[in-house]
């Protein structure tokens, strides 16, 4: 025996003739579930409208929408993305140079740039720390060197005298604090040059400006040593040139170190140039001091007359430092813009 299904379907008989047609309506959700018992679950009465209504395939009105304000026009169809005529061609549509793709300006007003502070350049920043970290390195490696140079440096050289060589760690050391020198030279005469000169240039970034800078007084440096070398071979033997050198590459790196604090203060401490100058000209005097007392010791100890010692130390120092200025001073005054 097979038991009857509990949920009848919703037809009407109908007799035409001698037949009997049967109807069938479309049932509601509501009569499918007023056949359920009324202790039907929900999960017993999703399934009986899932039984009797399946999804089908939804068909969409294509007839325009008319349903509109009187004495207004129909609604414009959002899916209608074509633009007017006036937008598509102008007067300059067809020409090779018209180009709209590209963005042509800015919306709204442009804000004030923030102005260039050289504290706030992180190129300089990690020229000065990449400065700093590498010249303790090499003093750590080469510091008895150092202290040696130190310790020999005030004392007149004797004849009989054992001149210790040095190697090459500590020349590449020497020309290395020599490079520095010539950067913070650069780096000083920069600043001198924002401060008194100009800030705008015909140059595309200040690194180039700097750069040359750099360029100019490490020329400096060989010219100097060349013209040393020329003069002290002439009128002195080699012996004391080579002593004079190796003096003068330290005093040199010396001079690095005492222009470095002047670097930092007018970068990060923001101190006036003017008493940046001002530190930069003692620590110079000092420089030259201690320059002619070696001079002295080495070449015009022995000399009755010490004319000489002021000629010379005219003729390579003063004059050399001075036409290093001007070429300084004369670079900057033709590559700034003049407005």
């Amino acid at each position: 025996m097979l038991q009857q299904d509990s949920i009848p379907s919703s037809s009407t008989a109908v007799q035409e003739g001698d037949s009997v047609v049967v109807q069938h309506r479309p049932l509601t959700p509501a009569q499918v579930l007023s056949w359920l018992p009324r202790d039907a679950t929900p999960a017993q009465q999703d399934s009986a409208i899932q039984s009797r209504f399946k999804p089908g395939e939804i068909h969409w009105s294509e007839h325009p929408d008319t349903l509109h304000l009187p004495g207004h026009q129909p609604g414009v169809d959002l899916m209608n993305a074509e633009l007017p005529q006036y937008y598509k061609e102008g007067f300059f549509s067809k020409d090779t140079l018209f180009h709209p793709e590209l963005q042509g300006g800015r919306i709204g007003v442009a804000g004030d740039p923030v102005p260039y502070r050289v504290q706030n350049d992180n190129v300089i920043t990690s020229l000065l720390l990449a400065c700093f970290l590498i010249s303790v390195i090499a003093f750590a490696n080469t510091r008895k060197f150092f202290i040696r140079q130190i310790k020999n440096f005030f004392y007149a050289p004797r004849e009989e005298r054992i001149e210790f060589s040095e190697t090459s760690n500590e020349l590449r050391f020497q020309l290395f604090l020599v490079g520095i020198t010539s950067l913070l030279i650069a780096l000083l005469f920069y600043f001198y040059t924002l401060d008194n000169i100009g800030k705008t240039f015909v140059l595309q970034s200040q690194y180039t400006l700097i750069t040359i800078f750099l360029l100019i007084t490490l020329s400096f440096f060989v010219l100097k040593a060349g013209l040393y070398t020329m003069v002290n071979l002439v009128f002195f033997d080699s012996k004391r040139n080579q002593q004079w050198m190796k003096a003068w590459l330290f005093i040199v790196s010396m001079e690095g170190v005492l222009f470095f604090p002047a670097v930092l203060l007018g970068v990060y401490y923001e101190m006036d140039i003017q008493k940046v100058t001002f530190y930069v000209i003692i620590a110079l005097i000092i420089i030259k001091i201690v320059t002619i007392y070696k001079c002295f010791i080495i070449f015009f100890r022995r000399n009755v007359v010490h004319l000489q010692i002021f000629l010379y130390f005219c003729t390579l120092e003063i004059v050399p430092l001075l036409a290093l200025w001007g070429v300084l001073v004369m670079t900057a005054n033709n590559l700034k813009i003049n407005f």
